[in-house]
């Protein structure tokens, strides 16, 4: 699946599957401007990292288009690059592409007559190029993951790492299609994912619409299905990792690999290395997004806790690296300790 990020350059505008509909309702999200893209990104019709790294890129063109008729034109393409890249504080994916997009600038600037126009066809095919590029290493990743699965495994996954998280194929969801194309029996567990259901309403649909054996479980069912020794092992997606393999992944993914590695199950992170963040030494410095209350306390529009009772709602976990088996990545596999081997990839 690879329609639900598409750019439309005659418009312009970014047309959008809403993932906030799913699986229930199959609508576009159409983005023309900085503010469009930035809402998409922040109410999760666009989620996952690599998938908001590609909406960013191609809202970097969009801003281009807005600002075009500015006589001040490239102060204010440089206000709106800096709004579109602090739209969410924890997926690196988002800032790696506003930079790559800016180091184009910069290259243009140094040559004469640079005109919004150019500009704009520059970032749109560097955005395509991106977009491409992120389906490749995810499929990378997908037969990196090969000898680390036997037929008849049954995976566990947590929220969503799949074609919607990504340009079109998917991280921990990319190793899943990988295994299930090349050997037999291969089923899925996934995590419900509260509060926002990211594994009933998108790994589910993804899977089961893949015709991918899955069933669905509740997010505390996690230690009561290792314990009966349904689950052989673990795949999770990212949005950032540290210089020595800490990972910032969906809020739950810290206590399943406590689980997993209770239960002497393999616990492994899929993504690409530009989930890496080598500027930040460790977990601990990763900035963790604290959502709004309601998406606890409520589903959809339906109050589920009383009036007035706080929620806590943070997006995201850090599972240290000693609980992580291996990082799947589209330069091969990592295995502990991670931080000279993070150090020797290729992260440009």
């Amino acid at each position: 699946m690879q329609d639900h990020i598409v750019f439309r350059p005659e418009l312009p505008a970014l047309d959008l599957l809403d993932q906030r509909l799913l699986p229930m309702q199959e609508c576009r999200f159409l983005c023309r401007t900085t503010r469009d893209i930035c809402t998409a990104i922040q109410t999760m019709v666009v989620r996952g990292a690599p998938a908001i790294g590609v909406a960013a890129a191609f809202g970097c063109a969009l801003a281009v288009r807005e600002v075009a008729s500015l006589p001040d034109w490239q102060e204010a393409l440089d206000k709106a690059l800096d709004t579109i890249a602090a739209s969410r504080p924890t997926a690196v994916n988002l800032f790696w592409a506003v930079k790559r997009m800016r180091s184009l600038w910069q290259e243009e600037a140094a040559r004469p007559g640079l005109t919004p126009d150019r500009l704009f066809d520059v970032f749109t095919a560097k955005a395509l190029e991106l977009q491409a590029q992120d389906i490749a290493s995810c499929m990378a990743i997908g037969q990196a993951a090969l000898p680390l699965i036997h037929p008849g495994d049954c995976i566990l996954t947590h929220c969503n790492a799949g074609a919607l998280a990504t340009a079109g194929y998917g991280t921990a969801l990319g190793v899943i299609r990988a295994a299930f194309a090349a050997m037999p029996g291969i089923t899925v567990i996934a995590d419900e994912t509260r509060p926002l259901l990211q594994g009933a309403r998108l790994t589910a649909w993804e899977l089961h619409r893949d015709g991918i054996p899955v069933t669905l479980a509740c997010d505390n069912s996690c230690a009561c299905l290792m314990s009966q020794g349904r689950i052989q092992l673990v795949v999770v997606g990212a949005d950032r990792i540290a210089a020595n393999g800490d990972t910032a992944n969906k809020i739950g993914t810290f206590g399943v690999a406590l689980l997993a590695h209770h239960f002497h199950i393999p616990f492994y992170v899929a993504a690409p290395v530009s989930t890496i963040d080598p500027t930040l030494a460790d977990g601990s410095l990763i900035p963790i997004e604290e959502r709004a209350g309601e998406e606890v306390s409520c589903i959809g529009s339906q109050r589920i806790a009383p009036e007035g009772v706080p929620a806590y709602n943070f997006a995201f976990d850090v599972t240290p690296a000693e609980y992580i088996s291996g990082i799947i990545t589209d330069q091969g596999l990592l295995t502990p300790p991670y931080t000279q081997k993070i150090a020797a990839l290729s992260l440009a």
